[in-house]
């Protein structure tokens, strides 16, 4: 018997006296004891808000990205540990792999994107500043920065493992500590997942905690610097929603909820179209993964009415194919359902839907006795032959294996019946016309959180329409909850907090540790290049003596490169151009020009120049102008134990001081000399 924990202000509770039973879905007995303890909800928000909050609010994003690749290579390390528990949820290995290197994968590539994508500070920037004075005095920039809260997860039954890390990684990433709170039917898979967490002494003090049972009066302790972020049911998540102190307080609340996603098979593809054979795979794995029991699974099968018939003997013929069974069997490649709850629950719905559907495969009543007495069903596919009329079809969830077939007359129809469920997590269109990808997305965008266009040109290396990447938004407007989860730092951004900030170009730059232009200057003992990532401060900067650009230089270049383009070659014909007052120096002769003149040539600290960033050209240079260059330490980023990156702002000024070119330049640097 397991008895799954909860993790409360640095200890483990064990379940108390009035913890739930859970029946295992294979066999219909007892296989946990869960919940039932005394949890003291506001020690457990005081422990989390002085405690978690300001150690992770202590690192910068990149020590915090570095902490989560940390976490995902230790659970990488561990999860046969999980995969052994997997069957008790009636999940097949298969589904196990969507659940469980799906969550590792996730952190991974949060972690990555953290590195890759923030800054190595404590101040995320918003989109560029802006000039809010004649003389830039006065400037203004948009940040964001972490809540001074908590984040209370409330996870779905569905993905133990994968639901707590798609929102873990991101909120601790923000730097905001966490609350899980599993579903207690499958609580124990992610106590599993969590206890390994803590085991890993990763993470600081405070940082995540576990609740394992009912939530309590959690909810009405949260302030306006929390965050709700859940996944279920709409019934649920509206009562959630509705919670007073959350109203009066204006909490953040994120919503994930169930959907009736749709798959549309284009106008275009045939019985004997690659796109055909996609469709058919992929409904069938979306009806079958994880017995139907996904968020993204394809309820809606919107397919040409001419091709319906081809539709259901292709997918029957593969359905029937299937086994169904004991999930720790590798043989059988469906398993239960979470709960003999749940799948009462999926019958239900079931004789909703027949009431406007009828059924083209699959028939309860069809297992053997051993499976029906447990939370095992069929595969059902159904067929809606007037989706027009219909009205449970669009909005009766069968939370299972269950799908309906709905035939469309042309694809503003199939766009219109895709529409019809009310908002969506995602919807998916197999065509090999992008005019009619085009059509769709236009028509209906608006309706679901993502679009997955797939056919021949990209079937190699599909990622299926079930599947959430932890890059791409995963949410949906309507029915699906009108939030966002994930979307590499989109996600992230959702535990902080955006600021205008407006100030001098000096209190900017000290808030968000990246010169802006107009910032205090310094100077160095040495040439920078010379120094090393570490000495380097921002802001330091060197002013270049001038160098006059001559036409024996540009005739030098144009031919040299062979850029021999008129306005460089060609006085009058330059002339006749709107933007030049005759022959002009090449704009990358300037760039040349000036790495010529703010270069160190020495060995030293700075290792190479990765590439510049923002080039833009200002003003011409004619033969006879000079250039000079203003190069400033602008930002710097840690990114190998050996080295870091340096951006410098570079700006190229002529004779009368007046700005011809700007861009930012990259230069790895080592730590030591």
């Amino acid at each position: 018997m397991l008895t799954p924990e909860s993790y409360a202000c640095g200890q483990w509770v064990a379940p108390g006296e009035t913890a739930t039973e859970i029946k295992g879905p294979v066999t219909g007995e007892a296989i946990a004891r869960a919940g039932g303890s005394a949890l003291d909800m506001q020690a457990m928000l005081d422990f989390a808000r002085t405690k978690g909050g300001p150690a992770l609010r202590a690192m910068t994003f990149h020590q915090r990205a570095k902490l989560l690749k940390a976490l995902a290579t230790y659970l990488d390390g561990r999860k046969e540990e999980l995969y052994a528990l997997n069957p008790m949820t009636g999940a097949t290995k298969r589904d196990g792999w969507v659940d469980i290197d799906g969550g590792i994968g996730t952190t991974f590539v949060i972690a990555s994107k953290g590195r890759r994508e923030m800054p190595d500070g404590h101040v995320y920037l918003d989109g560029d500043v802006e000039q809010l004075s004649r003389n830039g005095t006065l400037l203004g920039q948009h940040i964001a920065v972490p809540l001074q809260g908590v984040a209370v997860h409330i996870n779905a039954f569905n993905f133990p493992v994968w639901g707590t890390m798609e929102k873990l990684a991101p909120t601790l990433l923000a730097g905001v500590p966490a609350i899980v709170k599993p579903a207690t039917q499958t609580s124990y898979l992610t106590e599993a997942c969590f206890r390994m967490i803590i085991d890993s002494g990763l993470l600081p003090e405070g940082a995540v905690q576990l609740i394992v049972g009912r939530t309590g009066d959690l909810l009405d302790r949260l302030t306006a610097q929390d965050v709700v972020s859940f996944t279920g049911s709409a019934d649920t998540a509206a009562m959630l929603r509705a919670n007073p102190k959350l109203v009066e307080n204006s909490t953040r609340f994120v919503a994930e909820q169930d959907s009736l996603n749709a798959a549309i098979l284009g106008a275009d593809a045939t019985p004997d179209s690659p796109e055909f054979a996609l469709f058919v795979k992929e409904a069938v794995a979306e009806m079958t993964t994880k017995a139907g029991q996904k968020c993204t699974a394809m309820r809606r099968l919107i397919v040409p009415a001419p091709q319906l018939d081809a539709v259901i003997e292709a997918m029957s013929s593969k359905l029937a194919a299937l086994t169904i069974g004991d999930p720790s069997d590798k043989a059988n490649r469906m398993g239960a359902l979470a709960s003999m709850g749940q799948k009462a629950d999926v019958l239900e719905k079931l004789a909703i839907l027949k009431k406007e559907a009828r059924v083209v495969h699959g028939d309860p009543d069809s297992l053997p006795a051993d499976l029906a007495s447990c939370a095992f069903l069929p595969p059902i596919l159904l067929a809606c032959d007037d989706p027009d009329s219909a009205v449970s079809v669009h909005s009766v969830e069968a939370f299972g294996p269950v799908s309906s077939l709905l035939p469309y007359r042309d694809t503003a129809h199939a766009a219109e019946i895709a529409n019809r469920g009310g908002g969506s997590l995602v919807a998916s269109l197999f065509t090999n016309d992008p005019a009619i990808a085009r059509e769709v997305t236009l028509a209906s965008a608006a309706w679901h959180g993502r679009l997955y266009v797939m056919g021949r040109a990209s079937a190699d290396e599909a990622t299926g329409h079930g599947s959430p990447l932890p890059h791409m938004i995963h949410g949906g407007p309507g029915r699906a909850g009108g939030g966002e989860e994930l979307g590499g730092v989109r996600g992230v951004l959702h535990y902080m907090q955006r600021t205008a900030i407006q100030g001098s170009p000096d209190v900017l730059t000290a808030i968000t540790g990246t010169w802006i232009k107009g910032a205090t200057e310094l100077t160095g003992p040495s040439h920078p290049f010379q120094r090393t990532f570490r000495e380097i401060q921002i802001g330091e900067t060197i002013h270049t003596e001038p160098r006059t650009i001559s036409l024996e230089d540009i005739e030098h270049f144009a031919n040299f490169t062979g850029d021999t383009f008129y306005a460089h070659m060609d006085d009058a014909a330059a002339a006749a151009n709107p933007f030049f007052p005759g022959r002009v120096a090449h704009g990358y002769l300037l760039l040349s020009f000036a790495a010529g003149l703010f270069v160190q040539p020495d060995p030293g600290p700075v290792l190479a120049n990765t590439g510049l960033n923002s080039l833009s050209f200002q003003k011409p240079v004619s033969p006879g102008d000079s250039i000079k260059v203003r190069l400033t330490a602008k930002r710097k980023t840690q990114r190998t134990e050996e080295y870091g990156e340096i951006a410098w702002n570079a700006t190229l000024t002529n004779q009368d001081g007046d700005q011809v070119a700007e861009y930012e330049l990259l230069t790895m640097v080592s730590y030591e000399r």
